[in-house]
């Protein structure tokens, strides 16, 4: 059952674990967050343990440390190219709320008025976010070819609206493990809800590279976290969509 601890203990707990991970990261040598991203992750995991226990906790720290992982695959190649992310990959607040704002929102909506759909969307947005991440740095690292998405010419790697088949293949796999991981923590009540979240990532981090390749250069304020907040709502919504779809028409896939 999702945060079946009293009210007052369940904050109590998410309180006390987030302070001693958020210690615990201060004092690292090697940061996955930078200082302020590391307050900002303290309060976004209290609102995550308190809205959704322990298994929504499950969900985003996977993503947190998939995805700080996979930054820093073929990290050498990435910065003889040019393209390695700044800070040695570390995450900012800026970073961390365009990744994860979409998800809070999912893990309030379900603590004030649940429902089933929440928790889909929650997870759907986070395996968006990995897929995304999935794909741009392994496609920027081990992409062969990379190809614009909009017209299907070559360009370098690391350019907006850049697709691979390597960063697809991986973002694709992305998105499923935390899909699964929402699945094996009750989340997800279906094994057709990876299927899903997988198909709603697709989507959604296509639709990204679109509006990197058509719009981020004309507007100073369409920047890669607000990109990556549209990406993660465009993902949740579509998987919601696709569920409610299927009520509709009931059609039952067992």
């Amino acid at each position: 059952m999702i945060n079946s601890f009293p009210i007052s203990l369940g904050w109590l707990i998410a309180i006390t674990l987030n302070t001693i991970l958020g210690a615990i990261a201060l004092l690292l040598p090697r940061k996955v967050l930078t200082t302020a991203g590391i307050f900002h992750a303290w309060a976004l995991g209290i609102t995550v343990w308190g809205c959704l226990g322990w298994q929504g906790y499950v969900v985003i720290l996977s993503y947190l440390i998939v995805g700080s992982g996979v930054t820093r695959i073929g990290k050498d190649i990435k910065e003889a190219k040019g393209i390695a992310e700044k800070r040695d990959g570390a995450r900012g607040p800026e970073n961390l709320w365009g990744s994860a704002a979409t998800g809070a929102v999912c893990a309030i909506g379900q603590a004030i008025a649940p429902n089933p759909l929440w928790l889909l969307a929650y997870v759907a947005s986070l395996s968006t976010k990995l897929a995304d991440t999935t794909a741009s740095e392994i496609g920027k690292a081990y992409g062969k070819s990379t190809f614009l998405i909009t017209t299907l010419k070559p360009v370098a790697a690391g350019t907006e609206g850049a697709v691979s088949l390597e960063g697809t293949i991986a973002g694709v796999i992305g998105s499923l493990f935390i899909a699964a991981v929402g699945w094996a923590v009750g989340l997800l009540t279906s094994p057709w809800d990876l299927l899903w979240c997988a198909i709603a990532a697709f989507i959604a981090t296509n639709i990204e590279s679109l509006i990197g390749a058509t719009l981020q250069e004309k507007y100073d304020w369409l920047t890669n976290e607000i990109v990556n907040g549209i990406n993660t709502t465009i993902g949740a919504a579509i998987a919601v969509l696709t569920v409610q779809l299927l009520q509709i028409f009931n059609l039952k896939l067992m």
